[in-house]
């Protein structure tokens, strides 16, 4: 039986992942920080779900969760980072800043190495990231946001080039982009191209199953992505 842990699985993305999962027969340790939420949800399949309450935040708690579940499963074959926060932030206050840094920066840098680290002594092993599309430009509405997904997305391409050192190349990256989805996380009002919690898991699940190294969710967002890429940073202060 396949091993998965989900970072961030009360609610959202990582709480619909976990489901899919299940049904393919896995044993999945899901964490948050709402442990009501975490029994909850592993009444649904008591033989398979683990919890463990955890705020990634929290370094030393992450590392310690991180070892507990690693001792009850003995080796793990997927690791889904889905924890997150975002902000509209146009004054730039910086409780909320800094809350993004610590979450969305260092509590996830941490669960990449950890993961890396694990699946390098293993010598397999699937790293999955929810990013977003919001890594590929700045922002002046959510400036910390914007710069910590593109901290994200740049580290795990780090990581990827670090699977090199892995012998057997059974190690992999996988970087979810997406754009807007009936979450908590989506920010502004009269948001485009909202994509249902179900519709986009849908996407995520199977770019998973096939190792996609990087992958826009929805398809569309990838039209986006394309012109974000090339527009001049003078564009986008006129018209955004």
């Amino acid at each position: 039986m396949p091993n998965a842990i989900i970072f961030g699985a009360t609610s959202g993305i990582g709480k619909t992942l976990a489901s899919y999962f299940i049904k393919e027969n896995y044993r999945v340790a899901i964490t948050g920080r709402r442990l009501s939420l975490l029994e909850t949800i592993k009444e649904e399949s008591p033989s398979q779900y683990s919890i463990y309450e955890n705020d990634v935040q929290n370094i030393e708690q992450t590392k310690t969760v991180f070892n507990q579940i690693i001792t009850n499963f003995k080796t793990i074959d997927l690791i889904i980072h889905c924890s997150g926060v975002g902000y509209e932030n146009p004054n730039l206050e910086w409780d909320k800043a800094y809350d993004t840094i610590k979450t969305n920066i260092i509590g996830a840098m941490h669960i990449y190495n950890l993961g890396f680290h694990l699946f390098k002594k293993q010598k397999f092993g699937h790293l999955v990231a929810i990013s977003s599309i919001a890594s590929l430009r700045g922002n002046r509405g959510a400036p910390a946001y914007f710069a910590s997904k593109a901290f994200q997305v740049n580290y795990l391409e780090s990581l990827y080039l670090k699977t090199k050192e892995v012998k057997g190349g059974n190690v992999y990256i996988t970087d979810i982009r997406p754009g807007f989805v009936d979450t908590k996380m989506a920010l502004g009002e009269g948001i485009f191209w909202m994509a249902s919690l179900e519709k986009a898991s849908q996407q995520i699940y199977r770019a998973i199953k096939n190792k996609k190294r990087r992958v826009y969710i929805t398809k569309r967002w990838n039209l986006i992505a394309w012109v974000l890429k090339i527009v001049p940073s003078w564009l986008i202060k006129k018209v955004m």
